[in-house]
C-alpha cells in the first residue's frame, strides 16, 4: 500500500470523510449505488479493459479482503473516490460468482477518526472466535491498517495500527470494532497491511504483516487480541524498498508441502519500479524457515505491472485451489497513466502452484480454468515454418483486439529474436519476444501508443526463462489495454499496459535471423465481461 508525504494535500477533504462518519456512509449508499449502476452500464471508454475487473470510475490500487464466502468470491480495493489519482484511502467493493463476471457495491469502509483504510484481509470467522457474529451466522471479518494521516502530518512515526471490521450479511454492510485498534504501532514507522489465516495445527490465527525492511508475525485467539510470535527477512530477499501487501499460504509439491510468502516491494522490482517476490519454506505457527539463500530474489511476475497481488482465502477444500489476483500498475506512472474517468485495473486471477525446476523449487501461475466462460469462437493455426513475419489477423474471422493466443514452437535456438507483435493502423505496436541466445523474455512497449506521461514507461522488459529446451510455449491474454504472457505453462509471466491511439487490431508471429516451426497454435475472440448486450448476443 503505497503513500507519499505529499497526500497531506487531501487532508481537508479526508477530514470530512471522517467527520460523522457513520451517518454520512449510510446516507451516501444509496447515491454510491446509483453511480455504480449507472458507471457500469458504459464501460467503454478509451482503453477501458474489457475482461479485467476495473473500478465503475476514480482511483483504484491494491486487492484486499479477498474471501470466498456463500458462493461469492469477494474482491475489495483500495479506492479514493474522488479522483483519479492516490488519495484518501477507502475499500472499493465488487462480487462475483466465477472471478470473472464482477457485480459492483457501494464502498464498505470509509475512512474515521483513527485514519484512512489501507491495505488488509478479510477471513471467514468459522467458529465465531471473535464473538462478533453467532453459531449459526458467523461473521465476515476484515482486518486492515489504518493510517493517521494527521500523525504523519505531525512528524510521529507511529500513526499506522491494525483495525478490524465485521458483517453478518455476506459482506453487504460493516461494522467496525468498537475498541479498534486491535495491534497499535509499536513504534515504527512502516507497520501495515495485515494478512490473515487460520493455522490449524496451532488453533489460532496468524497475522503476517509488513514492517519496513521485514514481515512479523502475530497470532490470535479470536482476530481482537494479538500477540508477537516472529520476525522474518531483513537479509533475506530484495530490498530496494518498502516491504508491503504480504502473504502466507501452503502449496504441495511432489507430494510435500512447502510454504509460500508473497511480498511486494516498491521500488526494487526486476524492471523498475514495484513488484512482487517471493520466498518457499516452512512454517510451524510461529516462525518462517526460508529454503533459499539469503540473497535470492524470486519474483511473482516479472512484468511491470502485477503488483500487491495476494490470495483468496476461505476457498473450499472441495476446490483446493490457490487463486491469486494482482493490481495491474506500477508506482512509477500509477498516477500519470492516460485514462479521465477510471484509473488501474486488476490482473486476471490465477492458479498458483510449485513446480520442481532445475533451478529449484518455483511458484508457477496459469490463468484460472474460469475464464471459458468468455472464450468464443477460435481459429486454429496451421503448422507452418516462421522465418521473416507472418500475419496470423488474417487466420481468425473476428477482430483480434480482445483475444487469446496460444502457440506451441520448435527449433526456437535457430532464431535470434522471435516473438508475437500488436500493431495498429498507425504503426504503432507492442512486442512480445524471446531472445534464445540470452533465454530471456522481453515486452517491448517504446512504440506501443501514449507513452510521454512517463520517461520510466517505454523500457523494455525482461524476464528470465527458467526452462532450457528447444521447444517454448506461449500463452498471450491481450485485452484493449494490456496482455499477459504465460510461458512455458506458466514458469514465466509477464504482465503489462499500453496505451495505444487505436486498439490492436492486427497480430503477427515473427522470426529474426532464422527459421523456427509453429507446430500449433490457437487465436480465440474473447467477450467483454462488461457490455452485456453484447455478451447476451454472443
Amino acid at each position: 500500500m503505497k503513500y507519499n508525504i505529499a497526500i497531506a494535500l487531501f487532508m481537508l477533504l479526508c477530514i470530512g470523510c471522517n467527520q460523522s462518519q457513520e451517518n454520512t456512509q449510510t446516507a451516501q449508499t444509496d447515491t454510491t449505488q446509483q453511480e455504480v449502476t449507472q458507471v457500469a452500464n458504459n464501460f467503454q471508454e478509451t482503453h477501458r479493459p474489457q475482461f479485467h475487473f476495473s473500478p465503475p470510475a476514480k482511483w483504484m490500487n491494491d486487492p484486499n479482503g479477498m474471501v470466498y464466502h456463500n458462493g461469492e468470491y469477494h474482491l475489495f480495493y483500495q479506492h479514493y473516490p474522488d479522483s483519479t489519482v492516490w488519495g484518501p484511502m477507502h475499500w472499493g467493493h465488487a462480487v462475483s460468482k466465477d472471478m470473472i463476471h464482477w457485480e459492483h457495491l457501494p464502498i464498505a469502509l470509509y475512512p474515521d477518526s483513527l485514519g484512512y483504510i489501507f491495505s488488509g484481509s478479510a477471513v471467514v470467522d468459522a467458529n465465531n472466535t471473535s464473538g462478533l457474529g453467532t453459531k449459526e451466522n458467523p461473521p465476515m471479518v476484515a482486518i486492515y491498517t489504518y493510517h493517521l494521516a494527521e500523525g504523519e502530518k505531525a512528524g510521529k512515526i507511529d500513526y499506522q495500527t491494525q483495525g478490524i471490521a465485521y458483517s453478518t450479511d455476506n459482506g453487504r454492510t460493516w461494522e467496525k470494532y468498537k475498541q479498534n485498534p486491535v495491534l497499535k504501532n509499536p513504534g515504527i514507522k512502516d507497520f501495515r497491511d495485515p494478512k490473515v489465516s487460520w493455522h490449524e495445527p496451532s488453533k489460532q490465527w496468524v497475522m503476517i504483516l509488513a514492517v519496513a525492511d521485514h514481515v512479523e508475525f502475530y497470532g490470535s485467539k479470536n482476530l481482537t487480541s494479538w500477540t508477537k510470535l516472529s520476525e522474518f527477512g531483513k537479509t533475506y530477499g530484495g530490498h530496494g524498498g518498502v516491504w508491503e501487501c504480504p502473504d502466507l499460504f501452503p502449496l504441495t509439491v511432489d507430494g510435500k508441502q512447502k510454504w509460500v510468502m508473497l511480498l511486494s516491494i516498491n521500488p526494487g522490482g526486476p524492471n523498475g519500479g514495484s513488484a512482487t517476490q517471493y520466498f518457499i519454506g516452512n512454517f510451524d505457527g510461529k516462525t518462517f524457515t526460508s529454503d533459499n539463500p539469503a540473497k535470492t530474489t524470486l519474483w511473482v511476475d516479472h512484468g511491470t505491472d502485477n503488483y500487491a497481488g495476494v490470495t483468496w482465502s476461505n476457498i473450499p477444500q472441495a476446490d483446493g485451489r490457490r487463486l491469486f489476483m494482482g493490481w495491474m500498475s506500477n508506482w512509477l506512472y500509477a498516477d500519470d497513466v492516460p485514462t479521465d474517468t477510471w484509473r488501474s485495473a486488476m490482473t486476471l486471477p490465477r492458479e498458483l502452484s510449485l513446480k520442481n525446476t532445475p533451478q529449484g523449487i518455483r511458484l508457477v501461475s496459469q490463468p484460472v480454468k474460469e475464464l471459458s466462460s468468455i472464450r468464443a469462437e477460435s481459429a486454429d493455426l496451421k503448422s507452418q515454418t516462421i522465418n521473416g513475419e507472418v500475419d496470423l489477423t488474417k487466420s481468425a474471422s473476428f477482430p483480434v483486439t480482445l483475444s487469446e493466443l496460444t502457440v506451441s514452437l520448435e527449433d526456437i535456438d535457430k532464431s535470434k529474436d522471435l516473438g508475437i507483435e500488436l500493431s495498429n493502423a498507425q504503426g504503432q505496436k507492442l512486442l512480445i519476444g524471446y531472445e534464445p541466445a540470452s533465454k530471456q523474455f522481453y515486452i517491448d512497449r517504446s512504440k506501443s501508443g501514449k507513452i510521454d506521461f512517463s520517461k520510466e514507461f517505454p523500457k523494455k522488459q525482461t524476464a528470465p526463462r527458467l526452462s532450457t529446451g528447444n521447444t517454448l510455449t506461449l500463452q498471450v491474454f491481450i485485452d484493449v489495454a494490456s496482455v499477459e504472457v504465460f510461458a512455458d505453462n506458466g514458469e514465466t509471466v509477464m504482465t503489462s499496459i499500453f496505451f495505444p491511439d487505436a486498439n490492436y487490431d492486427q497480430v503477427k508471429l515473427y522470426s529474426k535471423e532464422g527459421a523456427i516451426q509453429l507446430t500449433s497454435g490457437q487465436l480465440t475472440r474473447l467477450k467483454s465481461i462488461w457490455d452485456q448486450k453484447l455478451a447476451s448476443a454472443n
